[in-house]
């Protein structure tokens, strides 16, 4: 079985593939055709090799990533919204911010983007905890009762990503970019096998990979609450500083986790993968025919003669 880094996301009527050298976004048009948008791969680690270091990989792409995928997100919305409206007069709000960045205006939506989601993420899932778990009153100063503290935080933690989980993946226009995630997940499946790239062989595989988004998120979840157990501190300020400081550390860590599962054949790699691979249930779907030709183009757009894990 052939061991890749290949990875990709769902998009609007479409798929992101990430290679080693490249990026390819194809997206199925309305009449049925599929248009793809492929560009080189730019990264941090490409230029230096620091950022090729255990942890430190993890800790700078994790950002990488959420750059990569709203800049692909964006760029299958744009293209959903021009062929349902055609290209129609821009807002007085589209004129404003045209003239006072320009060509800078999709880096400026993309970084605020970016800017916005970690607010979000950070605040929700990782301050909400702390605060939650503040309520009980326990004296971290006590053994026990830092224990106790550092379980409810990570329960509470895990209850609101499973419920953030649950509930986007009842949404409508939700459930068919999750059919899209299926499709780009079973393709990746039929590649890393080496059967040939078709339709039918695709659709053998499952929408579950070890190496997915959720089950990432999901081991940040469980890996926070070890790393957060070691800051000792009653103050709050300075608890949530610290747990601001460690958030790359969390990333970093388990980003290797989550690199080895999708390499390792191990019975504790399974175990530690389940998870994960059980939230999928939520984040993917079942796709159609014309879904698994979109994933199948993305990826063939990405691959080399020598693509393999090492060129990452």
């Amino acid at each position: 079985m052939k061991k890749t880094s290949i990875g990709g996301e769902a998009l609007i009527e479409g798929v992101m593939m990430r290679g080693p050298d490249d990026i390819a976004i194809a997206i199925r048009k309305s009449d049925g055709e599929i248009i793809i948008d492929k560009k080189p791969l730019q990264t941090l680690a490409k230029k230096y090799k620091i950022f090729k270091l255990p942890i430190l990989r993890g800790a700078v792409g994790i950002f990488e990533s959420m750059i990569i995928g709203i800049r692909s997100l964006m760029y299958s919305a744009d293209f959903v919204d021009l062929e349902d409206d055609g290209e129609g007069e821009p807002s007085k709000l589209d004129r404003f911010l045209d003239r006072v960045f320009g060509d800078k205006i999709k880096d400026v939506v993309v970084y605020f983007s970016v800017f916005i989601s970690l607010i979000f993420s950070v605040g929700v899932f990782f301050l909400l905890p702390y605060f939650a778990a503040k309520l009980f009153n326990l004296d971290t100063n006590i053994p026990a009762q830092r224990i106790y503290f550092n379980l409810i935080e990570g329960v509470v933690r895990v209850a609101l990503f499973i419920a953030y989980i649950v509930l986007i993946s009842g949404l409508k226009d939700v459930r068919r970019v999750f059919e899209y995630h299926g499709a780009e997940h079973k393709t990746i499946h039929c590649y890393e096998n080496e059967v040939e790239l078709t339709v039918e062989n695709v659709k053998m595989y499952t929408t579950r990979h070890p190496r997915c988004g959720t089950a990432f998120l999901f081991v940040v979840m469980i890996i926070s609450i070890l790393v957060f157990s070691l800051i000792f501190t009653e103050q709050a300020w300075m608890g949530i500083l610290l747990r601001l400081v460690l958030i790359p550390l969390v990333a970093g860590i388990s980003y290797e986790i989550i690199k080895f599962a999708g390499r390792s054949d191990s019975w504790i790699m399974s175990v530690v993968s389940w998870p994960g691979l059980a939230l999928q249930r939520f984040t993917t779907r079942e796709p159609d025919d014309s879904q698994i030709e979109v994933a199948i183009a993305a990826l063939k757009n990405v691959l080399t003669e020598d693509t393999n894990a090492d060129k990452w």
